[in-house]
């Protein structure tokens, strides 16, 4: 199948300046020629509405990265099996997303525009079934979880331990969507906050957001006995792309769960690497998670902690994690693991990059959300 990325990338120019025309008038036709996909949405379309057509057309438009890309639409095709995703429902999004770009292209869309892009999303298509069948084989849609039990460490954050009701194959640094009882068909990206153990069990650290649907229910109205969904382990930030010894770790806010998930792991390891913990907040109330911290350090004996605390104004020196990494003279020398916001990781991977550290030596992590073919 011959795939013109260069016609994709030139179609998509026309189209990109009113891309929330096109969302309206996507999603109306899809609605409207399918209605039997409609349940496979939230009722509330306004909040998250633009994130399909999103994570549909960056797809399409990054299919030159090859087999990284393929390993991606892998995994999001095992975990929009919980949305009851079928084969049969991937022509109807190819013909509406196409549809909905001619219409608001003002006449200048072309044939081979069509042709270009529907080659592109079988494709898509093709690997994401064939991923799907082989994932239902061994796993289900999504696992029924338990909640063991629920912490406040602050007024926003909870650490919530849930327990599912089958194996959940992950690795350290992966991130699990949940949803809630409270919000049925609403789901959201949470990172698992330890390595794989024994007893199965899974700990997320939730920081509620206002107007966080499912944030909010899971920290100020779920308890332990609860019910949430989990939908299956995606994410690629691990330690199988670190090749260095010592290793630098950058957190803002709960961005520390996957990288607490990472410290553990390495804990097990023979050839432990030693890790310097740089874990910024904006006022020291908000360092939750000390205590397991320092047990971790206990464990792992080549593990330093340093906390940061950028806004508070009796706390000197006033730093992120990046300004602490510097103020205490620690040389990035090997890898650098980054998870934050989206603002604090792009700013802290600037400032890295401007110490002299390689960008294939930089692993980030966004703490938020992450695309889906079904807005979630």
């Amino acid at each position: 199948m011959m795939i013109d990325i260069g016609l994709i990338r030139h179609s998509w120019l026309l189209v990109a300046p009113v891309a929330e025309k096109v969302t309206m008038h996507f999603y109306g036709r899809l609605f409207s020629e399918y209605p039997q996909v409609r349940e496979m949405f939230p009722p509330a379309m306004d909040v998250q509405r633009d994130r399909l057509l999103k994570a549909l057309t960056q797809v399409v438009l990054s299919l030159e990265n090859g087999e990284p890309l393929d390993d991606y639409l892998g995994q999001l095709a095992r975990d929009h099996r919980k949305y009851g995703v079928r084969p049969e429902h991937y022509p109807a999004l190819g013909h509406c997303l196409v549809a909905a770009m001619r219409a608001n292209a003002h006449g200048a869309w072309l044939p081979a525009y069509d042709e270009a892009w529907m080659n592109a999303y079988r494709y898509v298509a093709e690997v994401m079934i064939q991923a799907a069948e082989q994932d239902a084989v061994h796993a289900p849609p999504s696992w029924i979880g338990t909640v063991v039990s629920h912490e406040m460490r602050t007024r926003d954050i909870a650490v919530i331990n849930v327990e599912p009701d089958q194996p959940y194959p992950f690795r350290a640094g992966q991130y699990a969507t949940l949803q809630t009882g409270q919000w049925p068909k609403v789901w959201r990206s949470y990172s698992i906050a330890n390595a794989p153990r024994h007893d199965n069990r899974l700990s997320f650290h939730v920081r509620a957001v206002p107007g966080g649907w499912v944030s909010t229910a899971l920290v100020r109205h779920t308890q332990p006995g609860d019910i949430v969904l989990i939908g299956p382990p995606r994410g690629t930030f691990s330690l199988n792309d670190a090749r260095t010894p010592h290793l630098v770790f950058l957190a803002g806010g709960t961005g520390l769960a996957p990288l607490k998930a990472l410290v553990e792991e390495s804990a097990w390891s023979p050839e432990r690497p030693s890790i310097d913990l740089f874990h910024g907040v904006r006022h020291s109330s908000e360092a939750y998670d000390m205590h397991d911290l320092r047990r971790l350090r206990a464990q792992h004996k080549r593990l330093r902690i340093i906390q940061a605390v950028s806004d508070e104004p009796e706390h000197w020196p006033r730093h992120t994690a990046v300004d602490a990494l510097e103020y205490h003279r620690v040389i990035p020398d090997g890898d650098v693991y980054v998870c934050g916001s989206p603002e604090m990781v792009r700013h802290t991977t600037a400032r890295l990059l401007a110490m002299g550290v390689r960008g294939e030596r930089v692993h980030s992590e966004f703490s938020g959300e992450a695309p889906s073919f079904v807005p979630s």
